[in-house]
């Protein structure tokens, strides 16, 4: 029989028999968001904060906390440099392991661009996954300000996080400016980061772990996000007397969606949160929804009643499972309407346009040709997919595949 692995952490007793979930931040930009996650009041989830820093670490109101390279680094930091993060956190991958052990879903957070977070976000979703356990990595990308070298590292960071996840959701912080008026300072730009992180999380957790009047169970969810790579996200909260369908259009614009339609997604998770809710509120939102994702979409919605949220509506839109492509011009950078056409019949003159086929006059890329929705994704078995024996692991077989890969 399998050894009980032990943790020096004590989780809440009241969370069992029912999906654990666990909210992850890694380095400075993580450890924020979760600090925001805190003052927000999200429930019923599980906070764990891993950094280089002592001091950072310190700050944190998470219950739970982890120094990543004590010998490394010395409680200093990471020093911007995404190969000693990793270093890091391949230093303390056992304390990790034991710590993240019993959850059934974790949400990874960390601002990319860095040292701690964009090195060490691949490690820790690779623990989970290999524990089982769903992931959901929610991370921004630097503000175009930040110098170049960042971006870099943070594009770097997200390639080698794709192959480590179930579902990854980016926050382009550049973004986040289309909704900053000319006041926003620095510091509040950089919280309003947070704040979409929280929010993010929120849509999803809330979905799982509060009553509503339409519930979802943890299956659900699983059957959205798991393996379904990235993903977009729109979420918009308004006063109920504008509608829902206005709401539901002001999310699926957002500018956080980076120009992107959730026409073509294959699944689409919509969480709506008021404190009260007419139906004909929650008719509008669905009606928009299904519009705009089209009849193949397999929509899951969720209804919760939060009485601290009476007279106003939050609206949460997770679209997964489908290849990105760019929302065409005339489109970014405006409120999405859905009886606009760019692309309709404008005279006699504009007969011959017409003879083109629709998505090279939309300048989008050719689609691909006889695929199914079975083939539109491929992951091939390797070694990690073989069911474990029990044997005492070796020393590699903690180091994560893409490691392994470049020491090869």
């Amino acid at each position: 029989m399998e050894k009980q692995k032990k943790t020096r952490f004590k989780f809440d007793a009241e969370y069992q028999g029912i999906a654990r979930i666990c909210v992850v931040g890694i380095g400075g930009g993580g450890g924020n968001a979760v600090n925001s996650m805190i003052e927000h009041g999200l429930e019923s989830v599980e906070f764990m904060v891993i950094n280089t820093d002592a001091q950072d670490l310190k700050k944190s109101l998470a219950k739970h906390k982890i120094q990543a390279g004590r010998e490394l680094t010395k409680g200093l930091g990471a020093g911007a440099r995404p190969d000693v993060g990793v270093q890091a956190m391949m230093e303390c991958i056992d304390e990790i392991e034991t710590a993240l052990h019993g959850f059934d879903m974790v949400f990874v957070t960390a601002g990319m661009g860095g040292g701690t977070g964009t090195g060490g976000v691949s490690i820790v979703s690779d623990i989970a996954r290999r524990l089982g356990i769903l992931v959901v990595a929610i991370v921004t990308k630097p503000f175009e300000f930040e110098n170049k070298q960042r971006m870099q590292y943070a594009l770097a960071g997200i390639d080698r996080l794709r192959n480590n996840i179930d579902t990854l959701i980016i926050i382009p912080n550049e973004r986040l400016l289309d909704i900053a008026d000319e006041t926003t300072n620095l510091a509040e730009a950089f919280q309003r980061a947070d704040n979409v992180l929280s929010d993010a999380t929120r849509g999803i957790s809330d979905l799982i772990t509060k009553t509503g009047l339409i519930n979802l169970d943890f299956a659900d969810v699983r059957t959205t996000i798991k393996d379904s790579g990235t993903a977009i996200m729109g979420v918009e909260t308004g006063d109920i007397k504008t509608g829902a369908a206005t709401i539901t259009l002001d999310a699926i614009s957002s500018p956080l969606m980076d120009g992107v339609s959730i026409a073509g997604a294959r699944n689409v998770l919509v969480n709506l949160t008021a404190g009260s809710i007419p139906i004909k509120e929650v008719n509008a939102a669905m009606a928009v929804i299904k519009d705009e994702a089209g009849t193949d979409a397999e929509i899951i919605t969720g209804v919760v009643v939060d009485p601290e949220m009476e007279g106003k509506m939050r609206i949460t839109v997770i679209a997964t499972g489908f290849d990105r492509v760019k929302t065409p011009k005339g489109r970014e950078g405006k409120k999405l309407r859905l009886e606009d056409d760019d692309f309709g019949y404008k005279g006699e003159d504009n007969l011959k346009v017409l003879d083109k086929p629709a998505w090279e006059r939309r300048g989008l890329a050719e689609p691909k040709k006889n695929v199914t929705l079975g083939e539109q994704k491929i992951r091939y078995l390797s070694e990690d997919d073989a069911p474990s024996k029990k044997k005492e692991p070796s020393p590699s077989d903690k180091v994560p595949a893409f490691l392994r890969k470049m020491m090869d």
